[in-house]
């Protein structure tokens, strides 16, 4: 398996589109960690109990910015689910070893995005 982190980092992305259980586990290290808005910190048990069953609604994946600094690769991208739904978010992930130890997630907006050009939403 490469080492590489953007390609690592790729791998973790399309086994959701490609609902691939193994090719995840391949790449996600056992003493891994998520963290999102939602998730402070969980493990790799928690991560697969409680957020791989979301690869069931994803179709696709478009990356929009794809950075690696050392160890972490930075990413940026606009999902698509199975529905036609799309929304973007950014991830960092760490790997090491040729496996990712981390991932922080930052949710982002449904595309379109609700508010007009130039404008917001309350609330």
């Amino acid at each position: 398996m490469s080492s590489d982190p953007i390609a690592i980092a790729k791998k973790s992305y399309q086994a959701y589109v490609d609902k691939d259980r193994a090719a995840i586990e391949a790449v996600i290290a056992d003493d891994f960690h998520f963290t999102s808005p939602l998730d402070n910190r969980i493990d790799r048990k928690t991560y697969f109990e409680r957020c791989w069953p979301n690869s069931e609604t994803i179709s696709g994946f478009e990356y929009k910015h794809l950075v690696q600094e050392g160890d972490r690769v930075f990413v940026t991208y606009e999902g698509t689910g199975t529905t036609g739904k799309r929304f973007r978010n950014t991830e960092i992930l760490t790997v090491r070893g040729g496996r990712i130890v981390e991932a922080e997630v930052y949710f982002g907006w449904t595309i379109p995005h609700e508010a007009r050009d130039g404008g917001f939403v309350d609330g």
